[in-house]
């Protein structure tokens, strides 16, 4: 069996982390591209458990929830029925207002089991009792009730996006006016 040098590790990985897809970092480092794939998920899964292992019994004032929305495989319009695994993918993350630290993540569905695992999860790391604040996702009310009971202070901020008529052709790509509203203060 070949082992790729240390150094030849870190070059290919470093060009991923830098945004190169699998192909060019193939090019880039000479080295084929399912090695490139096993040596990201061998780094992935040592990724996940370090942070598995270090984001435990944490004191967090303020807690941000929001999705990151991706595919996998082919989008969600040609995904055959079964096929759960491919298409929209979502991923789900808790973000320390303060610090910027990821303090709890999930992967899959945009689905209201999904959100309540991601939920379970983030409150096995949290031993305070954390304000949090999520998007209008409404299967989060359910979640956190669920995960913290009593012991959260819970809010779900919605943003309103309005747009200034274009007065002339100028002004056609300014930014629209963001504006939000408090949902839930508490459960």
């Amino acid at each position: 069996m070949n082992i790729l040098p240390f150094e030849k590790q870190v070059s290919a990985i470093a060009a991923l982390t830098e945004g190169c897809s699998i192909r060019a970092t193939e090019r880039l480092t000479d080295i084929h591209r399912d090695t490139i794939m096993r040596l990201g998920v061998r780094v992935g899964e040592g990724g996940a458990r370090l942070h598995d292992g270090i984001m435990r019994d944490l004191q967090v004032s303020i807690i941000e929830l929001d999705e990151i929305w991706g595919y996998v495989g082919k989008k969600q319009r040609r995904t055959q029925p079964g096929e759960i695994d491919k298409g929209d993918q979502y991923t789900f993350t808790a973000l320390d207002a303060t610090s910027k630290a990821i303090l709890s993540y999930r992967t899959g569905k945009r689905t209201a089991e999904n959100t309540r695992a991601f939920c379970m999860d983030l409150r096995e790391r949290v031993i305070n009792r954390p304000q949090v604040t999520s998007d209008g996702f409404e299967p989060y009310r359910v979640a956190m009730d669920e995960a913290f009971g009593i012991d959260v202070d819970y809010a779900m901020l919605v943003k309103h996006y309005d747009a200034e008529p274009a007065k002339d052709a100028a002004r056609r790509y300014s930014p629209g006016y963001v504006g939000s509203r408090l949902i839930r203060s508490t459960i």
